[in-house]
């Protein structure tokens, strides 16, 4: 089966697909350790005509007799993706046929597509997984309570959507989920920020979930961080180490936040790092 319009790459027995969801605004000042003029230029010398502009990605996985889905984009919230199911049909898919669902954290950006407009899952037939840290983190009503506004909200929306998906939720352990798929622990941006390592054949891709929301930026400069880090110190930590492997290593890296072609490699450069985009 054929892919199209659709970026993938094959990693022994299971064909790892980007569906986009669309985009969202993010200002550049939400970040932190750098000057708001630094890191426009920096967008602007890789092309990005709009520096605020954040794409949103989600992973279709399948083989092995499994359809997986890593997170499910914003579903329309907030004004900004939904584009997730349309790409999933097109892409010769599903929310029925979707039988594993991997979630990276809980930010409304990757769950916002799990519920349609009544509060109902969408993905009615996927065993849900995601870190428990992550759960205890957005069930923990002391952290809700110091939560600005928008991020009280957010709370909301990831205990609405664990309440509708109780039966089917698995927390992960660090074991295998299915052959050749293990999840990788990587805390700071939220307590339970998990991605997901496909190996086989010799071959690792790693989808890395928010290391960066900006790629370009926080490549080059591992120390900037974003207003959306739950914990900045960690999420640095965090960062720094998988840039440094996944540049030793020479992974194929999928991330949420990359832009179309969704698929790069890691390149050493200067005091930092290179996004290279990898056409499938």
């Amino acid at each position: 089966m054929s892919y199209p319009s659709f970026a993938s790459h094959q990693i022994g027995d299971y064909r790892v697909t980007v569906l986009s969801d669309g985009n969202m605004s993010a200002s550049l000042e939400l970040l932190c350790g750098i000057d708001i003029a630094e890191a426009g230029e920096i967008q602007r010398n890789v092309g990005i005509a709009e520096p605020g502009n954040i794409h949103i990605n989600c992973y279709l996985i399948r083989g092995a007799g499994r359809t997986i889905l890593v997170d499910a984009g914003t579903g329309g919230l907030n004004n900004a993706g939904g584009k997730l199911k349309e790409n999933l049909y097109a892409a010769g898919s599903s929310p029925e046929e979707i039988d594993t669902l991997l979630l990276t954290h809980g930010h409304p950006d990757h769950i916002g597509g799990l519920l349609d407009i009544e509060g109902r899952p969408v993905f009615k037939n996927a065993t849900l997984h995601l870190n428990a840290l992550e759960a205890k983190y957005w069930r923990n009503d002391t952290w809700q309570k110091q939560a600005s506004e928008r991020g009280q909200r957010n709370f909301a929306l990831v205990r609405r959507t664990l309440d509708a998906y109780e039966k089917s939720v698995r927390f992960l352990d660090g074991n295998e989920i299915t052959k050749g798929i293990h999840p990788v622990w990587l805390p700071g941006h939220t307590p339970g920020h998990t991605g997901f390592r496909i190996e086989s054949d010799n071959k690792s891709l790693v989808i890395w979930g928010d290391i960066v929301h900006f790629p370009h930026i926080q490549s080059a400069q591992p120390a900037v961080s974003i207003a959306f880090d739950c914990d900045p110190v960690q999420a640095e930590v965090t960062r720094k180490k998988i840039l440094e492997q996944a540049a030793r290593e020479k992974w194929l890296i999928a991330g949420m936040h990359f832009a179309r072609p969704g698929f790069a490699h890691v390149i050493p450069e200067n005091n930092g790092y290179r996004i290279a985009y990898v056409e499938a």
